[in-house]
């Protein structure tokens, strides 16, 4: 096989990370494997990020701001050890360990998707990010071959839920969380929240749910009653006890026919969207937040970004763009989604386009839309929902 070819089959598995029920085969009966024993939480090596602690929380967020003049300015970041609310975050399909379900051991590819998609929340809330038995990249190629293995079923979820219950235990006290999945991660905690939150006394402590790039259905029209009967999608920064969900395609690249997310088959349902640009409606500025040479959640981008006109080296571990992308809920025949639009401007001197999409510059997959950046490209928005929301629920706890 080629390298060329061995980096396809890596890009191709390694993103199928979250395939809503619209878009599943009729599965095939996987093999038996023996129940692995349960892991112990109260270990601090099962957790990526606990508070107070150097781990793959506690890194360096810097970041230059670059003007469409090309002014660049250095942003500094620091987490709040004081933060008065707590986030859980469950992380999407990145191991590549060799077996069907991941171990237990933290590696580049799990610190990489804290980075990217869960540290930053730290100047909100108290970070808590177990490791968990997830399905591997390997363990999708079997799926795509038809071994009916579910992403959100088995020792995964199985871990998910007990560091889940270890949290309420051992740390939460009554506080406030948040919680924040991508892709398997987000399809895992839907199903902790159907299972263990909706309805349940613990939904008080429930701040808000963001569960990206996956499929939320809910009745058409509707914000609540598919996936959960009592949480209702967000709809204002700071309304509590709400989801914010999305999958990401570029306006140019909208969802085609076999689309991966943003469609539900069941009758009078359809997928959730909630624009974190704008919770109320219509169309927002994004505050993107990507790693300075374009490196993604499973993979190193095709070519390092342009930042700015004349091609200088971003040195700060991350970079933002202000004013080069928008986004708005849409739907076209096949989907529900967020349509992103890159504002450029090749006459400005900042950037003209963003990495992100999956099989790179001519061979984009349209069908997976920009689902390896749907984190990455509101980022500083959600951050600051959940530092709303955290006022919102506070002021309600003091009443």
């Amino acid at each position: 096989m080629t390298r060329a070819c061995r980096l396809a089959t890596i890009l191709i598995a390694g993103c199928v990370t979250a395939v809503p029920a619209a878009a599943r085969q009729t599965p095939t009966t996987p093999p038996a494997e023996t129940a692995p024993a349960p892991n112990d939480y109260g270990r601090d090596e099962s957790w990526l990020c606990r508070p107070g602690r150097q781990d793959a929380c506690a890194i360096d967020l810097t970041t230059m701001v670059v003007a469409p003049d090309g002014t660049a300015t250095r942003e500094t970041w620091a987490a709040n050890p004081n933060a008065p609310i707590d986030c859980f975050y469950v992380y999407p399909t990145v191991s590549r360990d060799p077996l069907t379900f991941s171990d237990m051991t933290i590696g580049d590819e799990e610190r990489n998707v804290v980075r990217q998609q869960f540290a930053r929340f730290g100047s909100q809330c108290r970070p808590f990010a177990p490791m968990y038995r997830q399905v591997t990249l390997q363990g999708l190629r079997a799926r795509l071959a038809g071994s009916g293995l579910e992403l959100n079923r088995g020792s995964g979820y199985d871990d998910v839920r007990a560091a889940w219950n270890d949290y309420l235990a051992r740390d939460n006290n009554g506080r406030g969380v948040v919680l924040i999945g991508h892709s398997q991660g987000a399809m895992v905690l839907t199903r902790l929240m159907s299972e263990e939150i909706d309805g349940q006394p613990v939904q008080g402590r429930l701040i808000s749910a963001i569960l990206l790039g996956t499929t939320v259905p809910v009745p058409k029209g509707k914000d609540m009653g598919g996936a959960f009967q009592r949480i209702p999608l967000c709809r204002a920064a700071d309304q509590i006890g709400c989801v914010i969900t999305f999958a990401s395609f570029r306006s140019t690249v909208p969802p085609p026919p076999n689309t991966r997310f943003g469609r539900v088959q069941a009758e009078g349902m359809e997928a959730g969207c909630t624009n974190p640009a704008a919770l109320a409606g219509g169309s927002g500025a994004l505050h993107a937040y990507l790693t300075n040479r374009g490196s993604l959640i499973a993979q190193a981008a095709p070519q390092s970004p342009r930042w700015t006109a004349d091609g200088a080296p971003v040195e700060t571990p991350f970079v933002s763009v202000p004013g080069l992308l928008s986004a708005r809920c849409a739907s076209n025949e096949h989907a529900n989604y967020l349509e992103v639009t890159v504002q450029a401007d090749p006459a400005d001197a900042s950037a003209d386009d963003i990495p992100g999409d999956l099989g790179g510059p001519g061979r984009v997959q349209a069908d997976w839309g920009l689902h390896l950046v749907d984190v990455n490209i509101a980022m500083g928005n959600l951050v600051d929902i959940v530092g709303r929301q955290a006022k919102a629920y506070l002021a309600k706890a003091r009443r």
